[in-house]
């Protein structure tokens, strides 16, 4: 196997001028998910994000972006899981977008509000039904001794396709508020750029960080 500690890539798709980006980090990062999506990156909605219990111990997993609005992102989950308990215990949060294609980061942080349930209603009904029996099915983070039952709800459920498959109450969005948002262009030598959006009361600071 080869070394891990000498595995390295050199970054040199491009740079980052934090002078000529705009005042919203949102908006810029529109245009950046944008570039993702043009640019044929695997998952460009993929992100990491990182909870914290009320023990102060984090957590993280990758989710899906599934909207950006005015104010921050959006993607849905079990309530109940394990990410759903700890948004409750503490909802403040970060996440990570990496899109290698582009030798890009965009790391937000913010805290977590449920968005309403008409907006998870229209968001579940527009997913494919199998998507919809599985969130019926799975009790996500809960230990099973195997999957023969969920194959067997899942078959149940997909059995008849003139049944509609209603949305649980304990699947549903949430709406990460963003205070803070830094966007990461990879650079020869490590000599990275950073460009780092702060609320601060109700105004956008940005200012240009060391790598």
């Amino acid at each position: 196997m080869k070394n891990i500690a000498d595995i390295r890539k050199e970054y040199t798709k491009g740079a980052l001028e934090p002078n000529e980006m705009g005042d919203d980090p949102l908006t810029e990062f529109r245009g950046w998910f944008q570039q993702a999506i043009d640019s044929q990156v695997l998952e460009p909605n993929a992100m990491i994000l990182g909870t914290v219990n009320a023990e102060h111990r984090p957590s993280s997993r990758v989710v899906l972006l599934k909207e950006i609005t005015t104010e921050g992102i959006v993607f849905f989950t079990n309530y109940n899981s394990r990410k759903g308990r700890e948004l409750l215990e503490n909802p403040f949060v970060s996440a990570v977008f990496f899109w290698a294609e582009l030798e890009r980061q965009v790391r937000v942080e913010g805290r977590v509000r449920k968005i309403s349930e008409a907006d998870s209603d229209a968001y579940f009904y527009s997913r494919p039904r199998i998507s919809q029996a599985g969130a019926v099915v799975s009790n996500q983070s809960e230990v099973i001794s195997g999957r023969e039952d969920l194959d067997a709800q899942m078959v149940a459920l997909m059995a008849d396709e003139s049944i509609e498959i209603a949305r649980p109450e304990h699947w549903g969005g949430y709406e990460i508020v963003v205070y803070g948002m830094e966007f990461w262009q990879g650079r020869p030598g490590r000599v990275h750029d950073r460009a780092r959006y702060q609320k601060v009361e109700s105004a956008w600071v940005k200012t240009r960080l060391s790598p």
